[in-house]
């Protein structure tokens, strides 16, 4: 996992356990505490899931321009070694 992902898992981690401790020393009911907690899960899940997707979103445009940059060395790779076949024809 890279840095930047364990960072972001970090803050996520700490958001939840932030709002989690808020809500359960905060002065109320029993069921309201509970209503509160499944409301703030809810966004919090909402929250995550729109991160991954970018997360994701990302990784796809990278691996793109990974597959782009190595299908050029390829070529250039196939250029040279065609340009040397060339000279070595032409030594003998």
């Amino acid at each position: 996992m890279s840095d930047n992902g364990k960072i972001l898992g970090a803050l996520v981690l700490g958001a939840a356990a932030g709002a989690v401790l808020g809500l359960l020393f905060a002065p109320s009911k029993g069921s309201e505490l509970r209503g509160k907690i499944k409301d703030n899960a809810g966004d919090l899940i909402d929250e995550l899931t729109d991160k991954i997707k970018e997360g994701k979103e990302a990784l796809s445009g990278l691996k793109e321009k990974a597959m782009s940059k190595a299908e050029d060395l390829k070529t250039a790779a196939e250029d040279h070694v065609e340009g040397y076949k060339q000279k070595a024809k032409q030594a003998m």
